[in-house]
């Protein structure tokens, strides 16, 4: 019943909206669904299940319910935690299109200065055009700009201006999403259907599916790229516990 009522709910409440009720019936969702089975390894609390999520095609068992993470957003905090100085020593972060998960936990954090941006958000400190950052060079030393480059149609404008504002020996982080069995990165701009649209690229909102080109042309555009398995790295029992994608790909981007 949880279920089926917060797929209704994420079905038809547009996002920055959902942002905002979230925090009102998330409470509901923790209480429910109290167990000891799963972990969300970015608050440590532990559940019977996660929520589903996902646009059309939706995914069973893959959104906390206590911070509203994703796969991707727990990969990132364990990639964080365990193998960066991010929670420890000083840094200048820019953080694109703040996800729920992070953002009060960053915000909060006393080592770092932290910059949220994006055009539309409610958590975002400066509205800005990921083709045309307001920022100066080498400003930053770690970026996080996650699910974010499948939106932009020009995609390679706005890895050189992230290129741009990172300072050197600084660290991007770029997740997409991935599809590991593609070689090339497909668009087709003429497809103009949303519900076609959707179907092919996963989002109405998505211009492309990323093939396993995209780590080249991260290093044209000048980063120096490693492609970090990190779940490779784990025991199966710990990967299934904290509910991460086996095999996603964590680009690690350097100036």
């Amino acid at each position: 019943m949880i279920g089926k009522a917060f797929k209704f709910f994420l079905n038809r409440v547009p996002r920055p909206v959902l942002i905002r009720l979230s925090y009102a019936v998330k409470p509901l969702f923790v209480l429910s669904l109290r167990g000891r089975k799963y972990t969300d390894p970015i608050d440590g609390r532990s559940f019977s299940k996660f929520l589903p999520y996902g646009y059309g095609q939706q995914r069973e068992n893959v959104l906390s319910p206590s911070t509203l993470s994703l796969e991707r957003h727990r990969l990132l905090w364990l990639y964080l935690k365990e193998h960066t100085t991010f929670f420890t020593a000083p840094h200048k972060v820019l953080h694109f299109a703040p996800e729920q998960a992070f953002y009060k936990r960053f915000r909060k954090l006393g080592n770092i200065k932290y910059t949220t941006t994006d055009l539309n958000s409610p958590l975002a400190d400066v509205k800005a055009d990921i083709c045309n950052l307001p920022f100066e060079d080498n400003s930053f030393d770690f970026i996080l700009c996650n699910h974010v480059l499948e939106h932009i149609p020009d995609d390679t404008k706005a890895m050189q201006e992230i290129f741009r504002v990172l300072s050197p020996g600084g660290t991007a982080i770029l997740q997409i999403p991935q599809d590991l069995n593609r070689e090339k990165t497909f668009e087709d701009n003429s497809i103009t259907d949303p519900a076609l649209r959707a179907k092919i690229f996963g989002q109405y909102d998505h211009v492309r599916v990323y093939g396993r080109d995209y780590f080249n042309k991260l290093r044209e555009v000048g980063f120096r790229v490693e492609e970090v398995d990190l779940t490779s790295q784990m025991e199966p029992q710990l990967v299934d516990k904290y509910r991460l994608a086996k095999g996603e790909i964590i680009p690690v981007a350097k100036k």
